[in-house]
């Protein structure tokens, strides 16, 4: 399967049409149709469905799969074109995924020194849960992850920070638990609930809530805490959530509690083991070494 074909076959995705894609880039209407064929001849699938007028197509099921799957290869073969023409001046793209932490506070302090020495370098910063960050950089579409636990990390090196991430309550500003300095799971006790979408962290919630709990009372899961939150404002529930984006919002909507009894959740920098890094992503990955002023990158506090 050749990497030419490939962005023949996204271009024609994009465009809806062979002829407008046969365009864009730059060569004739019966080379694109034949370069198609022989790529569906090739991975033994219809990929196309084409309509009868102006050569418009739309992707079939097996379309849909491989446009998703060449996008991704096409990503890592640029990216790897761009590493391989860095010069002697450090330059490079740094892909960094993270949820709503308290650990992406360190974050700021991390790039500001490190831009002090290599300029020319640039981040991406992918917000999404720790289950898609870590599936990002199995793939190799994330450089570094902060991540939370609980979590597998046996295929990435990785610093353990010694900054938590408490969990607590979101509930309006007014709410009558407000008045109260933590929350128990008997003060939630029947009400509607919001939790995490990840099943091993609302499992953990599900024994702090003990056997009074219901999971009829589970209204929503939602993967950030920011989404969650926007349902608490219209009354929905009670979000149980990560501290880490609070001190960012508007506390004359929204009001937290800590639980009682606390539960705290490690969160970690990862980066994948055993894959050669780029060269601004290996200095990187020295820089946050440096930061917690250690050698070793397994297992250290920061």
């Amino acid at each position: 399967m050749e990497i030419r074909v490939l962005r023949y076959f996204l271009t024609v995705a994009r465009e809806g049409g062979i002829n407008k894609a046969a365009e864009v880039l730059h060569i004739t209407q019966p080379t694109l149709s034949r370069q198609l064929a022989g790529l569906e001849d090739e991975v033994g699938a219809k990929l196309f469905d084409r309509g009868s007028r102006s050569r418009g197509v739309t992707l079939t099921s097996e379309g849909m799969l491989l446009r998703r799957r060449a996008e991704e290869i096409l990503s890592l073969v640029d990216r790897t074109q761009r590493e391989l023409a860095e010069q002697d001046e450090l330059e490079g793209r740094i892909l960094i995924g993270c949820g709503e932490l308290a650990a992406v506070q360190l974050l700021p302090e991390m790039i500001s020194a490190f831009r002090e020495t290599y300029p020319r370098v640039t981040y991406d910063i992918f917000t999404a849960t720790a289950d898609v960050v870590k599936e990002q950089m199995e793939q190799g579409l994330v450089d570094i992850g902060i991540l939370m636990e609980p979590i597998e990390i046996e295929k990435f090196d990785f610093v353990r920070l010694k900054r938590q991430e408490r969990w607590v309550v979101l509930m309006g500003p007014d709410d009558p638990l407000t008045q109260k300095n933590a929350v128990s799971a008997a003060d939630l006790q029947g009400k509607p609930l919001i939790l995490p979408a990840r099943a091993n962290v609302r499992n953990e919630l599900y024994n702090w809530l003990g056997d009074t709990f219901s999971q009829s009372q589970v209204l929503f899961t939602s993967n950030l805490a920011t989404n969650s939150a926007l349902l608490v404002q219209a009354g929905l529930g009670y979000s149980i959530v990560i501290e880490g984006a609070i001190p960012f919002w508007d506390r004359a909507k929204i009001a937290s509690r800590p639980l009682s009894p606390a539960i705290a959740s490690d969160s970690v920098f990862a980066w994948k083991r055993s894959q050669p890094l780029t060269p601004a992503v290996a200095r990187f990955v020295e820089q946050i070494k440096c930061f917690a002023g250690i050698t070793s990158p397994k297992k250290i506090s920061i």
